[in-house]
Order: C-alpha cells, then structure tokens, then sequence
C-alpha cells in the first residue's frame, strides 16, 4: 500500500486477543487445490492495480464512525518493517496532520488488513503507520477542497515521504486516483465510547504466524524452509474453519518483546514476511 503501483510486504500486527483487523489477523491463505510452494509473499502479483470495474466518486460511501474497541490485535508497539522501528499512539484524540496520501488497490483485494479485516477496493478505509487501528478519520484534499471519511484498519505506507494510505474508493472520491497521490489533510474523529484493550504487556509467551495454507504439503514446505533458518520452535497448527481445514505455521513460544522484534527482523532480512504476533 505504499504506493498505487506498488506496495512492501508487511506484516500484520498485533496480538490475536481479540480478533484484530480483522484478523489481521496476517495469515497466508491459499485454495486448497493450489499446489503453489510456500511463498515468502501473500500477494499474487508483483505490482498493484486499479479494479476492472471502476466506480464514480458518487458511489462511494463514507465510513460510518462506531465505538468500535481497540483491541491488541493490529496495534504492537513497537514494531519494525525495513529495518525501520515504528510506534503506534497512545492517545490519539486530536490527531490532526498534513502530509502526502497514496492509495492500494486490487493487488490487495481479499486479503486480510493488519487487525484482520478483508481489504475491499470499493469501501472507504486507510492505512497508517501510527494511528490505533480501528479508528475514523477524515481526509481532506487540499488541492480540491473534497474530503472523506474512512475507516484506518492497516498498516502502511511505509515510505518516509507518505502519511496515509487510502483505498481505491477513497482515492477515487478525493479525485487523485489517476494522478496516484495528493497533498492532504488527515483530521482523526473522536468517537465517544470507545475502549482501549490493548494489552501494554504483550501477554506472556507470544507466537509469529507466518502464513496459513490450504494444502498441508505447502505448510510443511515452509516450517522446513524456518527450521533451518531460526532457532526458536516451529509448528504447525491445524484449524477447521466451517468445512476447510487451513495449516497455520507458527514460530514460537517466545517470551520477551526483544526477542520477538528479533525473529521479525530475521525473518525479513531473509526475504520473509514478518509474521503476525499472538499472545
């Protein structure tokens, strides 16, 4: 999402002690029939896209602001993409910030967003480096004056000159989806009753899920390929989700943050995802 054409792989963050961003949750998926090995990226392309059927900019409609919890899933804090360390806010009440916004689009379609929700070209979300996800914000193009207001459910855009990442509706709405970028201006909405969850401590033992798989095959490929690679445990995990079996591999337990920053560096330095963190 760092960009309309092209976007880093990230990791989903947080710690699944709710459900995150929808689940993020992170995880690989493939249709069980796939006999793909196991990919050090979730995505199936290379570069991003713009959908096959296009929208208007009266079609799309603004996120309805709800005291939706902030939940550990989606929100570590710490957290390192490209050898870069990031934080997420504590207290994001009054949040208000000029800055450069991109947009993702079908590249990213159907995947989970870093607290697990399925990303969808056509709705109104955003991606951000440091705002609590969920949260709403609007978004102002200040060269156009049109404004929006999206729902912040990912992570991104991990380039040191963007301040958000909108989705393709978003983009198509402020009137900058074919220039790719616009100057803009990002106002957080306080939504009265909302609950921090987030658990400050991370939990106790902790675990990186670095992908799930339709086919077990694919799953045992990739806990080979991290044997070799990290000293810590690696395992697979089985789940029946209604009917479908997925092969979730997992690192872990690991028991302190360092050591969990650790292995997501190590990870990425060998050209894997991060992996999403769980309590």
């Amino acid at each position: 999402m760092t960009t309309p054409y092209t976007r880093s792989a990230i990791f989903t963050l947080g710690l699944l002690l709710a459900a995150c961003a929808s689940q993020p949750p992170e995880t690989v998926q493939e249709a069980p029939g796939d006999s793909v090995t196991a990919p050090k990226s979730r995505y199936a392309v290379e570069h991003d896209f713009a959908p096959l059927r296009p929208i208007s900019p009266e079609e799309v409609v603004d996120a309805m602001p709800k005291p939706d919890p902030i939940l550990a899933v989606g929100n570590m804090s710490p957290y390192v993409i490209g050898g870069v360390t990031y934080e997420v806010l504590k207290d994001h009440r009054n949040y208000s910030e000029r800055g450069i916004a991109s947009w993702y689009g079908a590249k990213f379609t159907g995947h989970e967003t870093s607290n697990g929700e399925l990303y969808d070209v056509y709705q109104a979300s955003a991606a951000h480096k440091s705002l609590p996800i969920p949260c709403f914000a609007r978004v102002t193009n200040l060269e156009n004056g049109k404004s929006i207001v999206v729902r912040v459910n990912d992570r991104g855009p991990f380039h040191s000159d963007r301040l958000i990442d909108l989705s393709y509706a978003a983009a198509v709405k402020l009137g900058y989806m074919e220039k790719g970028t616009a100057p803009v201006q990002v106002e957080v909405i306080d939504v009265v009753g909302v609950e921090d969850r987030r658990d400050p401590s991370y939990g106790k033992y902790r675990y990186l899920q670095l992908g799930a798989f339709g086919k077990e095959s694919t799953a045992k490929t990739l806990l080979a390929e991290l044997q070799n690679l990290l000293s810590a445990p690696v395992f697979i995990s089985p789940v029946d989700t209604g009917g479908t079996v997925l092969y979730r591999v997992r690192v872990g337990p690991v028991e302190d943050k360092q050591h969990l920053l650790a292995l997501q560096q190590r990870l990425q330095q060998s050209g894997y995802e991060a992996g999403q963190p769980l309590p």
